[in-house]
């Protein structure tokens, strides 16, 4: 089985990090390519973050109140 890193994307121009606030997905969950994973507050707004992919969510890199840095890794999804 392949992994995949999923990074914390950059929804503008001067977003340089982002706050988890909340998983919406736990390790062991099935997701699929565009399905909400995380929710992210990034300059005072919040996004759902979807995945990149689809297959099980193995591990989650970035907790609950953690800020990341822009193309971070996040999670780590196993495909096919």
């Amino acid at each position: 089985m392949a992994q995949y890193t999923v990074v914390l994307p950059q929804y503008g121009m001067g977003m340089q990090d982002g706050e988890i606030v909340k998983w919406l997905k736990g390790p062991g969950d099935k997701v699929e390519e565009g399905e909400s994973l995380v929710e992210v507050e990034a300059a005072k707004t919040t996004v759902e973050v979807p995945s990149p992919v689809s297959g099980t969510l193995l591990e989650i890199v970035a907790r609950e109140g953690e800020t990341v840095d822009v193309r971070a890794p996040i999670a780590v999804i196993e495909t096919g």
